[in-house]
């Protein structure tokens, strides 16, 4: 049974950096492309960042160059590094992977930008 648990969310003001942690089971990992998404209120679900099995990493325009996704196989974490963090920022952060043509979620993360 696939299980994603993710942790490091919280309170920080505009500027500041965070980093969330997202701890798999129930798959190998290493074979896996993990993705972080977001939902603020009133808004849709959007991905943020994705990291392939080989490493290669893909983001969303409005998080380039501030947030880096990456990967601890040996962990069975993936790891989203929030830097320059702006209000727009505010959102629950969810960690994704599709196993057999189905998505699985964790809780989320609250991620709170705000002075």
């Amino acid at each position: 049974q696939v299980q994603l648990v993710e942790s490091g969310g919280g309170l920080v003001q505009p500027g500041g950096s965070l980093r969330l942690s997202c701890a798999a089971s129930g798959i190998v990992f290493s074979f896996y492309t993990m993705r972080w998404y977001r939902q603020a209120p009133g808004n849709q679900r959007e991905v943020v960042a994705l990291i392939s099995s080989s490493g290669s990493t893909n983001y969303a325009d409005s998080v380039k160059g501030r947030f880096t996704i990456s990967r601890d196989n040996a962990k069975k974490t993936v790891y989203l590094q929030m830097n320059s963090l702006k209000p727009e920022d505010t959102a629950v952060y969810y960690c994704n992977t599709i196993d057999k043509g189905r998505d699985y979620w964790g809780q989320g993360t609250q991620v709170t930008v705000s002075s």
